[in-house]
């Protein structure tokens, strides 16, 4: 070894910083306990390719989900496509984050989908500011072989992954004693489609026992709800129940309203 590629190593060794990345493994976290009560892998490839499968109001692209246990630790991830460019490859990430902030703002008695909160935090909103906090961890969202993204091993597993997401697609996960255990986030369409996906997936996982949200809708709950108009002289849309999403499409729209009714 030359004299330079030895003084880089005592250097790198001195600080503390590590010459090499290593795959992320979960670092001390037990994953089969803690996703003991969620999805596996299979269960939610299976769930959200019947879900893609139906008209959702979008453009019918292939799609990215994350589950995530209460504490936001990252238990599976999954995609429709053939492989993992079939689908946008920024939806893995953002599916995540969509996960992470349907469980970090829902509690056991009240779901707020991430849909919920798009009016919140615009400017002069309640939760104005709420999309800037807790940033995802990059080191787990980007770490280990990209071969890997999407399957069982993927490397965001075991993982917190944090991150905030304020348009539609995450939702709030409750079994059937109606116990809060996570949250599912979904990507890779329009974000009225990436919603109607992310129900419809729940649905099948039978974990949709959701006891109460600001929809207005004591059948759906956390549903998506289009109530934003444009008043005279407002630079932006405004809400009525300030729990508000633009609309993508008629058909999005009209699917929505459609959508099974939570159990």
């Amino acid at each position: 070894m030359s004299k330079a590629k030895v003084l880089v190593t005592l250097l790198a060794l001195s600080i503390g910083v590590p010459m090499y990345s290593q795959p992320w493994n979960g670092g001390d976290v037990d994953v089969a306990a803690a996703c003991k009560l969620l999805p596996t892998h299979g269960q939610l490839q299976s769930a959200l390719a019947l879900a893609q499968q139906q008209p959702n109001g979008g453009f019918g692209l292939n799609m990215w989900a994350t589950v995530v246990n209460r504490d936001g630790i990252v238990c599976a991830v999954a995609f429709t496509g053939s492989n993992r460019g079939s689908q946008w490859p920024g939806s893995r990430v953002i599916s995540a984050q969509k996960a992470n902030t349907a469980n970090a703002f829902s509690l056991p008695s009240l779901a707020l989908s991430t849909a919920n909160l798009y009016s919140a935090v615009q400017p002069g909103g309640s939760l104005f500011g709420l999309q800037a906090s807790n940033p995802v961890d990059t080191a787990v969202a980007y770490r280990g072989d990209p071969a890997t993204y999407g399957q069982a091993n993927d490397p965001m597993i075991g993982g917190r992954i944090g991150g905030v997401n304020v348009f539609g697609g995450g939702l709030a996960l409750y079994n059937a004693q109606k116990q809060l255990i996570g949250a599912i986030g979904v990507s890779g369409d329009s974000s009225c489609a990436d919603h109607n996906i992310s129900w419809r997936t729940r649905r099948t996982l039978n974990l949709d026992f959701v006891p109460g949200g600001v929809s207005g809708d004591a059948s759906r709950p956390d549903n998506i709800v289009y109530d934003i108009t444009n008043p005279t002289g407002f630079p932006i849309g405004v809400s009525a129940s300030t729990w508000g999403h633009p609309t993508c499409s008629p058909a999005a729209t009209t699917i929505a309203g459609q959508l099974p009714a939570v159990q």
